[in-house]
C-alpha cells in the first residue's frame, strides 16, 4: 500500500524545493496542521490553555496560509464541572467556533452513555470520525464519519478516525464496542488510496500500546493522537507520530509540504514535514471566545447554588474532624466514589476535604457546598490492587494521625480497627471486607482520587498498580458526589465504626 508515496522528513525547512522526475525545481505546496487534544477545560489555567488561547493560534496560522487543517484528537465533552451540569454541551458549543477539520471520538465522549454522546455528535458543526466505534451489527455510531477526504491545492488528504479500546473499562459506550486500531487503519488506508489519497492521516485518541503497533506496522503517513496527554513529535517508520499534551497548554504546528515527482515508475507523491511545539501562555485571548467562556463561567458559577438534597444527619468537616477520626462528611465521599466505580473499596483523604465547617441536621446541601469541600479538582482512579496494598496504604493514612495529616483515610467498603499509640507502620489491627478479613492475597477493585494515586501523601504504594480507569479517563470526585446526593435527595451519613481506635 506504501509503493506508490516516497516520504522525506526535513526539520528546519527553510524553502522546500522538490526535483521532478526531468529534473526541473518545482514549489511545493504547503499544507498547515494545528493539532491539540485532550481539552475539556474551557479557559486557560496559569496562563496557559483553553479555547480562547487555542482560537487566537488557529487564527496566526491561517493568516500565514491558505491551506490550513485544524485537527482534535478526542476527549472534550467530560470531565469538567461544567460538564457535570450540561453533559459537555458547552465544548461542543465553543468548539463549533473554531471550524475545525475534524475531531475524533475519545473516551470521555462516552462518559454520559452512548445516547449523549450521539446528542454532542448531532450538535457539532464539525466532522467527528468514529472509523472504529461500532454497534453489534458493525454500524458506527449515529453521525459520525469513517473518513473524510480534504482537497489541498492539487491533492487529497484522507482522514479516519480511531478511539482506543480502553474505552471500554474508561468510559459508559454501552452496546457500542471498538474494533482493533491496526486492522481498521490497514483497510482504511487501502480503502482512501484507492479513492486518490495522497496522504493518510490516522486521527487518533488512542494509548501508548496502540500508537506504538501503528507506528510499527508503518500503516499511514501522519499519526495525530491524544488519550495519554504527552507532548511528543516522532518520525520513525515512515510515520509522522505527533500528541500534543493536553488542554491546548500547548499545540502542535506542522507544516507538510506535498509534490510529485516522476520516475521511470510514473508519477509519484512525495511529502516532507517539520513542525514545531507552540506554548500557549504566548498568546493572548480571542476576545470574543474569551467573552463567551466568560458568559459560561458565569452560567457555572450560578449552577452552583442549585440544590442536591438534605442532609439528615450533621456534618463536620472541621480540619481537627476531618484529620483525625472517622467522620460522616468522610464516608460520605467515600460511599459517593465506590457508587460511582462500582469498586470493592474506596479512599477519601481527609486533606482533600477542605471546607472547614458544619452542617446541621436538616441542611440543604448545594453544588456549591461539594465544590468548596472539594476544591481541587481531583478525578477518581480505579486500579486493581491485593489486599496487602489496602493494608499497607491504611499503614500510610494512619501514620501521621498525631500531626494532623491530611493522609487520613476515610474509607467504603471496609472496615478497620487501629491502634493509634503503637509505632507509625504497625498500627492497623484488623481489617474487614464484607464482613471477614481482608485476604491479603485476594484482589479487589479500588478507587481513589488521582492525586494519592499518583503516591501523593505518602501513599507510593499506588502509583505503580494496575489502572482500570486512569487519571484522564476519571471523573471528577465532586461530579460524583453531586450525583450521588441528587440521585436520592436525602442522605444520612453517620459515624457508624468504620474505624475504630483500639489502644
Amino acid at each position: 500500500m506504501k509503493r506508490f508515496v516516497v516520504r522525506w522528513l526535513l526539520v528546519a525547512l527553510t524553502m522546500p524545493l522538490f526535483f521532478t522526475g526531468a529534473g526541473v525545481l518545482a514549489e511545493a505546496t504547503k499544507l498547515t496542521i494545528v493539532h491539540f487534544n485532550d481539552l475539556d477545560r474551557m479557559g486557560a489555567k496559569g496562563g496557559r490553555g483553553g479555547v480562547a488561547k487555542l482560537a487566537a493560534i488557529i487564527a496566526e496560522q491561517r493568516a500565514s496560509n491558505d491551506n490550513v487543517m485544524v485537527t482534535f484528537g478526542g476527549d472534550t465533552i467530560s470531565p469538567s464541572l461544567m460538564s457535570g451540569l450540561d453533559q459537555g454541551a458547552h465544548m461542543i458549543d465553543l468548539l463549533n467556533q473554531l471550524d475545525l477539520t475534524a475531531m475524533v471520538l475519545g473516551n470521555h465522549e462516552f462518559d454520559f452513555g452512548p445516547e449523549i454522546a450521539k446528542e454532542r455528535i448531532a450538535e457539532a458543526n464539525f466532522p467527528i470520525l468514529g472509523t472504529n466505534t461500532v454497534d453489534p451489527d458493525g454500524t458506527i455510531i449515529d453521525g459520525a464519519l469513517a473518513s473524510i477526504m480534504v482537497n489541498t491545492g492539487d491533492f487529497k488528504i484522507g482522514i479516519f478516525g480511531l478511539t482506543t479500546v480502553g474505552t471500554l473499562e474508561k468510559s459508559s459506550p454501552g452496546e457500542y464496542t471498538f474494533m482493533d486500531p491496526l486492522e481498521v487503519a490497514v483497510d482504511q488506508t487501502v480503502k482512501l488510496r484507492e479513492e486518490g489519497a495522497d496522504l493518510i492521516i490516522a486521527l487518533a485518541h488512542t494509548d501508548t500500546v496502540e500508537d506504538q503497533i501503528l507506528v510499527e506496522n508503518e500503516v499511514v503517513d501522519l499519526l495525530l493522537s491524544g488519550d495519554d496527554h504527552t507532548q511528543i513529535t516522532d518520525f520513525s517508520n515512515d510515520t509522522l507520530f505527533v500528541e500534543s499534551g493536553g488542554q491546548a497548554e500547548h499545540v502542535t504546528v506542522i507544516d507538510v509540504y506535498l509534490d510529485r515527482e516522476e520516475d521511470d515508475d510514473g508519477i509519484k507523491t512525495v511529502w516532507n514535514a517539520d513542525y514545531r511545539v507552540i506554548d500557549s501562555i504566548r498568546y493572548a485571548e480571542n476576545p470574543e471566545i474569551a467573552a463567551h467562556v466568560a458568559d459560561y463561567e458565569a452560567q457555572l458559577d450560578e449552577q452552583l447554588n442549585v440544590e442536591l438534597g438534605v442532609t439528615e444527619t450533621p456534618l463536620d468537616t472541621r480540619r481537627e474532624t476531618i484529620r483525625g477520626k472517622e467522620a460522616a462528611f468522610g464516608n460520605l465521599v467515600a460511599d459517593a466514589i465506590r457508587n460511582a466505580t462500582g469498586a470493592d473499596i474506596s479512599f477519601a483523604n481527609g486533606g482533600g476535604i477542605r471546607g472547614d465547617r458544619t452542617y446541621e441536621a436538616g441542611t440543604v446541601l448545594t453544588r456549591r457546598d461539594i465544590q468548596s469541600e472539594l476544591p481541587f479538582g481531583n478525578k477518581t482512579v480505579v486500579m486493581e490492587v491485593t489486599g496487602q496494598v489496602i493494608i499497607d496504604a491504611l499503614e500510610n493514612g494512619f501514620s501521621r494521625i498525631e500531626d494532623g495529616s491530611g493522609r487520613y483515610p476515610h474509607i467504603s467498603g471496609i472496615k478497620v480497627v487501629v491502634n493509634p499509640d503503637a509505632d507509625p507502620g504497625s498500627r492497623v489491627v484488623k481489617v474487614n471486607h464484607n464482613g471477614a478479613p481482608l485476604d491479603p492475597n485476594g484482589t479487589f477493585v479500588f478507587a481513589v482520587n488521582n492525586y494519592l494515586a499518583g503516591g501523593g501523601d505518602g501513599y507510593t504504594m499506588f502509583a505503580d498498580q494496575k489502572r482500570i480507569v486512569n487519571e484522564y479517563a476519571g471523573v471528577l470526585d465532586a461530579v460524583q458526589v453531586f450525583n450521588y446526593i441528587s440521585s436520592k435527595g436525602t442522605v444520612a451519613p453517620m459515624v457508624e465504626g468504620r474505624i475504630i481506635y483500639q489502644n
